[in-house]
């Protein structure tokens, strides 16, 4: 009999406690080791039971810790939430291995598609032309360091291999290495001592890629070839981009030199891959040309090899690779920035590009296939074929992006010293529109090299001549996309074309190009209701439509983060979904395509949540097989962290692309009747939502004081300020820190606040409700996160965090309103669903998240205490160090909280 999902897990987390309870007692000893097993027991029979005598000794025992007791306890709990993590994350390697998952296939999904009449040949021809990116960003939640991240990697191979175990002495063998590598991970500082760097941020970026992405994609295409049947190779559909090193909107730390050493790092990631894999076919492919034949191509690159080694004579495939090798390796120190010796001998020209490396690797499959026949078509040299094509010398496509704001001052001053326009910000947008069109009509250029420029101006254009100089060294797919945040008019996206043609990157003439387009972001509420006009005004202009009269193509990024904070989570939901069918059929009537960019986050106020039913959940037509999604936080490593893992979420992403683009349309309700529903209920949770954080007085110093919004700023967790701004407001504080400290109070406040009173005023029964909540992937998906996010909440530890405010009658009246639009929007989520509670129809998750919260909500009430404490002028390095202990300790259990 096959466990349930919470069965496994409860037994590999206890197997995995008493491993790390093992440690803690050879360690600390077993006075230290019954303190914490004291408080655990306790937090987990209050959970069971609802005790409140429970409630009390949990509280006393809390109470009687010591301080450096605490800091210990925290950290001891931190790391059981990171072994709970560890366990779950191999219970779903081991289901996907076995089949049994959804998400672990596309099988399920071809099935789907086939019962509806489409095929696995309409599947192949509908993957060329399309595009399925998840982008890495370096949005920091993610609070565990690299050394945590590769402990917990170790572990979980071990865990693996006691697992498969097949005999006594493996599985003893396998559980003394677990126990070198739990006691090396409860002696690793979970904390960082300083703030990361971008550098540091692209370190871990490219850890990524060479863990999991350039290994687990090349093969992913090959299995998907063999579900398909295909009888060609697969076009080059999934790809892997980033903005680690481009991202420059708000902060001042990445400049035209951490482009450059991204981009350089990246290339020397994805180059050493390609030689290693070189080393080894050298080694494999010892194929004689006396007992083999071979193709001319291969024997003609046999012969430019320069490879004359009297033991390798009656060797083509070896020669013909060692000219491969050398020619890459010739390459490595433009590309790499890193000028290191060269291990072949043979003289070598550097490769123009990767296609040309490309061309010779092919020479030699093909003469592996031609002449010895199918077996070929698979294997080491096809894989790295495929991972040249997707990953090319630049490892991933960066995509530049800074804030519009910027732009209108640099193009002002630029214009102004070139004594074009002496005021450019002061003009209309008609007028900055015409004059911007105008210098995009001719060749002259603004900058001076002796012009005395901003340190803003000088810092914006050395960033966009790096970008110039590595589309030049890396090839177009370096650098392809400029991403405009707070786009609110056409002449923001014209400014940055006009900045792009002082480095080159824009060319003007009767026939205009750009090689790098710009990209809107629209983010607000405001922004999202006005960008169909916006776009319809951008793509109507003919210099535009001469740019995309090749690709036929509009990307447009939508913003999940800053329209939830601006507005609720469901006005931001529905809007979102509104603006994506509106700008659909704006570029349609442009003659164009439409690619949306979605900027997800990890926390559901942050577009969080299930990234398959997401995807169905989108509006029909506005996917049609391209996407871009953002993957940032703590969620990028549990994805992306284990290859295992990284096949299946990049499988899940591409199962739900192709259902979402190629199924049916559904049985929903007609769409008007949707949308009158929606518009109700997203105005009336829209004014419940700003009349709490906008119109309430003391509510700013209501969430600085409930929340560890103050401390979560002091943490080493992202190169990025936390706030555009100095001064403490709502609207200058970023997305990102906003969901995350309301997650670390348990108020979650952005995934559900405005529902409850929505439900109430907006007008609709609740069987209408029920019935779109049945038939409706759209309101069921939104439901479904809410309802999780609610499950993770809890306002009595809420209530405790609002008691850190200083005035109590302030604390007491906008506690009273949270609570009580909490109870409404709980009652109104158990009514649509038909459930007496929460996730009572998944009672996987629902268990899931129960396992957890006796370890989480004890690290609250210490964070609770110590944050006072260090409010109130402890200066202690401990309390510090327990509060951020803490963070890191409810992060890890929450899992998708930033």
């Amino acid at each position: 009999m096959i466990q349930s999902l919470p069965d496994q897990l409860r037994s590999s987390v206890r197997f995995l406690g008493r491993i790390l309870g093992d440690v803690i007692k050879a360690q600390d000893g077993e006075a230290l080791f019954n303190r914490i097993e004291e408080i655990r027991q306790a937090s987990v029979a209050f959970h069971r039971d609802a005790d409140p005598q429970s409630a009390e000794l949990l509280e006393r025992r809390l109470a009687g810790l010591s301080l450096p007791d605490t800091v210990r306890f925290a950290h001891s709990f931190a790391c059981f939430l990171q072994i709970t993590n560890i366990a779950e994350d191999q219970i779903q390697r081991r289901r996907g291995q076995a089949g049994d998952a959804r998400d672990d296939t596309l099988a399920g999904v071809l099935r789907t598609l086939k019962d509806e009449g489409v095929g696995p040949e309409q599947v192949v021809a509908f993957l060329r032309d399309a595009l399925i990116a998840p982008v890495l960003t370096a949005h920091p939640t993610e609070v565990r360091r690299k050394s945590v991240l590769d402990r917990t990697h170790a572990i979980g191979a071990d865990l693996d291999a006691f697992e498969h175990a097949r005999s006594d002495d493996e599985r003893e063998q396998a559980e003394a290495e677990l126990l070198r590598q739990v006691s090396i991970f409860w002696r690793t500082r979970l904390l960082r001592n300083a703030k990361p760097g971008v550098g540091d941020e692209i370190e871990t970026a490219v850890s990524y890629f060479e863990r999991s992405f350039l290994i687990e994609l090349p093969r992913l295409y090959a299995h998907w070839a063999r579900r398909l049947h295909a009888a060609e190779p697969l076009p080059s559909f999934l790809r892997v981009g980033s903005w680690v090193g481009g991202d420059r909107d708000g902060n001042p730390f990445v400049t035209a030199e951490v482009l450059r050493h991204a981009l350089a790092r990246q290339s020397r990631a994805a180059l050493q891959y390609y030689l290693g894999r070189l080393r080894a076919l050298g080694a494999e492919l010892s194929l004689s040309g006396d007992l083999a034949q071979i193709t001319p191509e291969l024997q003609a690159l046999a012969e430019r090899s320069g490879d004359n080694s009297a033991h390798r004579v009656d060797e083509p495939y070896r020669r013909a690779l060692a000219g491969v090798f050398a020619r890459l390796e010739a390459s490595y120190p433009a590309l790499t920035l890193d000028a290191r010796a060269p291990s072949s001998s043979l003289p070598a020209e550097p490769y123009s590009g990767p296609e040309a490396f490309r061309r010779d690797l092919q020479i030699v499959q093909d003469s592996l296939v031609a002449k010895q026949g199918p077996r070929f078509v698979e294997g080491p040299l096809p894989e790295l074929l495929r991972a040249v094509d997707c990953f090319g010398f630049h490892l991933a496509t960066i995509d530049l992006r800074q804030n519009s704001a910027v732009h209108a001052r640099v193009i002002g001053e630029l214009l102004a010293g070139a004594g074009v326009c002496a005021a450019y910000e002061d003009l209309d947008e008609q007028a900055r529109c015409d004059l911007l069109l105008g210098e995009l009509g001719h060749g002259r250029l603004l900058f001076s090299p002796f012009a005395p420029y901003s340190e803003e101006t000088q810092r914006e254009y050395a960033v966009l001549q790096v970008a110039g100089e590595a589309r030049r060294l890396y090839g177009p797919e370096a650098i392809k996309a400029y991403i405009v945040s707070n786009t609110t008019s056409v002449s923001d996206l014209l400014e940055v074309y006009l900045l792009l043609k002082e480095v080159g990157l824009f060319h003007p003439g009767p026939q205009p190009r750009a090689d790098v387009l710009a990209e809107p972001l629209f983010e607000t509420i405001a922004d999202l209701r006005a960008a169909p006009q916006t776009m319809r005004d951008y793509l109507s202009l003919p210099l535009v439509a001469a740019l995309l009269s090749e690709q036929r193509l509009q990307e447009v990024m939508i913003g999940y983060s800053d329209s939830n904070k601006d507005g609720s989570y469901l006005t931001s939901t529905w809007e979102l979904h509104q603006a994506s069918k509106a700008l659909a059929t704006v570029t349609q009537d442009a003659g164009l395509r439409l690619q949306l960019f979605h900027g997800r986050g990890g926390a559901v106020g942050r577009g969080g949540g299930s990234s398959f039913d997401a995807l169905l959940a989108q509006p029909e037509g506005t996917i049609g097989g391209r996407i871009r999604v953002t993957e940032q936080g703590e969620v990028v490593a549990n994805k992306y962290a284990d290859p295992q893992l990284t096949r299946q979420s990049l499988e899940t992403l591409t199962a739900g692309v192709l259902l979402a683009s190629l199924r049916r349309p559904s049985n929903a309700p007609p769409a008007a009747v949707n949308g009158e529903v929606m518009d109700a209920l997203a105005a009336a949770a829209f004014a419940s939502y700003r009349k709490l954080t906008r119109e309430t007085p003391g509510f700013v110093e209501y969430f600085y004081s409930a929340t560890p919004i103050n401390e979560i700023m002091e943490l080493n967790i992202g190169s990025r300020p936390a706030q555009r701004q100095g001064r403490r407001s709502i609207d200058g504080l970023r997305a990102i820190p906003w969901v995350f400290s309301w997650s670390q109070s348990r108020t979650m406040l952005p995934g559900w606040y405005g529902f409850g009173s929505a439900v109430e005023a907006a007008g609709a029964s609740i069987d209408q409700l029920r019935e779109l909540y049945e038939t409706w992937p759209f309101f069921n998906t939104t439901l479904a996160n809410m309802e999780m996010v609610l499950a993770k909440g809890d306002m009595n530890i809420a209530r405790r965090y609002a008691g850190l405010v200083e005035d109590r009658p302030l604390a007491d009246n906008i506690f009273g309103l949270i609570r009580a639009e909490w109870d409404r929007t709980c009652k109104a989520v158990l009514a649509i669903t038909g459930q007496s509670v929460l996730l009572e129809k998944n009672p996987d998750l629902a268990e899931i998240i129960r396992s957890r919260l006796p370890y989480i909500d004890p690290l609250n009430h210490l964070q609770i205490e110590l944050i006072r404490r260090r409010r109130m002028g402890d200066a202690d390095a401990a309390v510090r160090e327990g509060v951020h202990l803490t963070i890191n300790g409810v992060a890890a259990g929450l899992r998708n909280s930033g």
